[in-house]
């Protein structure tokens, strides 16, 4: 996706996204969007790439609907994506008229999960999902009681599917501060 478009994208929501309709912490956002010609690939429908930096800007208007996005500058945290999936049904054509359905899953003792789809007229062609830490801009992991404390989620009100937890561990990649060498088994 051009640089062009991601800006105007976010001046978008930057000025457009806080008078849309407010989101309660674990509705569905609702992204309205269309294939561009710089989101294709050489087979001409949408690149890979594309999916995933619609999915971003997608989530930055779930934060921002929801009412995240001034708790968390306040509080002077940010979210990271640490680790996420993607799975492909159907392909995006250009021209095509899709929605990003966004909805925070909940929070375990180390993350934050989301899942989004991308629906053409009720029909899932694509589902992600997403695993984010949020950091201090100062530095450092955020806890999660803490976050917890920030943003009004509740682990035990919105628990994280087992399968989430499974994946998650899967996933997991060693600490900044573990040596992670390239090694081929």
């Amino acid at each position: 996706m051009g640089i062009i478009r991601r800006l105007s994208r976010l001046a978008w929501l930057s000025t457009r996204g806080p008078k849309l309709p407010p989101l309660g912490l674990y509705d569905v956002c609702h992204s309205p969007r269309r294939v561009m010609p710089g989101d294709l690939d050489e087979l001409r429908h949408m690149n890979n790439g594309a999916y995933l930096t619609n999915l971003d800007l997608a989530r930055v208007e779930l934060v921002v609907r929801t009412g995240l996005w001034d708790r968390l500058k306040e509080a002077e945290v940010y979210p990271v994506v640490s680790a996420q999936t993607i799975s492909y049904r159907k392909s995006l054509e250009l021209g095509q008229r899709y929605v990003i359905e966004s909805r925070f899953l909940g929070l375990d003792e180390r993350s934050v999960y989301v899942e989004q789809r991308f629906v053409v007229d009720g029909e899932v062609y694509a589902r992600a999902h997403i695993q984010a830490r949020f950091l201090y801009r100062k530095g450092g992991t955020v806890p999660m009681d803490e976050l917890g404390r920030i943003t009004g989620m509740d682990p035990a009100a919105h628990p994280i599917p087992e399968w989430l937890h499974d994946w998650a561990a899967q996933v997991r990649m060693p600490s900044t501060r573990t040596p992670a060498p390239s090694t081929w088994e």
